[in-house]
């Protein structure tokens, strides 16, 4: 039997700087006709754009255009998924083939839930590491590590976006191509996911939903997981479309309501503002 992956998510929108549990509410909604605006700031409309050049002058242009865009369906993910550490390494096999990374050149573990690994096996640690849906970092030897919180294992959507954002690290910054300290590091490397094909799965996990209910309460909260807000995802992915000169691809119906949105709002203000595209096929 083939298990297929799937996101669904409610009507909310936060900003992310980073791991941290929080409580949202709803806002009344307000219908009216205005033309197209972008869902982000100038600024963050700049770093984005910069950032995509960035990557395309350390990865080659051609990885923008050629990158598979990775669905959450049996057509990319055809093995059976049981939450088994056998069914993780062979999704971690498949992410790695799609990024253009050996499997073999980290080895990947899983780490239990309130498990405290030290800030020196975790040079990119940030606040609790129990926390963390995955961690990359060194042993004295030099080997890579590829460690997954065990909790991912229960969402497949998220579990993808972590593995994708891991292996990432190994992109940039094995090879030295991006200094680990730059303070924009982290979000550099969740933009590299959409470069590369995986943005359905690291702006569907952007925030995660979760109802819970006790003897003596009930209520939702949301996981922030990532370092980019949704609708910095939402117009990275339009602008990765518009340079592969997809006005309304297929795989947008995969994008999570919150991010569908976003997403729609700058593909309509790039195709209405005549923007420029930052590349050429050539």
């Amino acid at each position: 039997m083939r298990v297929g992956l799937g996101f669904s998510s409610p009507e909310f929108s936060l900003l992310f700087a980073g791991p941290l549990w929080v409580r949202v509410c709803y806002n009344r909604p307000v219908f009216h006709l205005t033309k197209p605006k972008l869902p982000v700031t100038e600024e963050q409309q700049r770093w984005t754009d910069a950032g995509f050049l960035r990557l395309a002058k350390l990865l080659g242009r051609r990885r923008l255009f050629e990158s598979t865009v990775v669905t959450p369906t049996p057509q990319h993910f055809p093995d059976r998924y049981d939450r088994s550490e056998a069914a993780l390494q062979l999704m971690f096999n498949r992410v790695a083939a799609y990024m253009q990374v050996g499997p073999s050149e980290a080895q990947l573990t899983l780490f239990a839930e309130g498990h405290d690994l030290t800030r020196d096996l975790v040079p990119f640690h940030e606040g609790q590491t129990s926390g963390a849906g995955g961690l990359y970092y060194h042993d004295d030897d030099g080997r890579t590590h590829i460690s997954v919180n065990e909790n991912q294992l229960k969402d497949p959507m998220a579990l993808v976006a972590t593995l994708a954002h891991e292996l990432g690290h190994i992109i940039l910054l094995r090879p030295g191509l991006v200094d680990r300290d730059a303070p924009d590091m982290e979000p550099l490397n969740d933009l590299l996911t959409v470069f590369l094909g995986f943005g359905i799965f690291t702006a569907n996990s952007a925030f995660r939903f979760e109802q819970h209910q006790d003897g003596r309460s009930q209520g939702w909260s949301v996981q922030r997981a990532g370092y980019l807000s949704e609708e910095l995802f939402g117009y990275a992915l339009a602008r990765f479309a518009f340079e592969r000169g997809e006005p309304k691809p297929r795989w947008a119906s995969h994008l999570s309501s919150n991010i569908a949105r976003h997403f729609k709002r700058s593909a309509d203000w790039l195709i209405r503002q005549k923007a420029s595209q930052l590349f050429r096929r050539t």
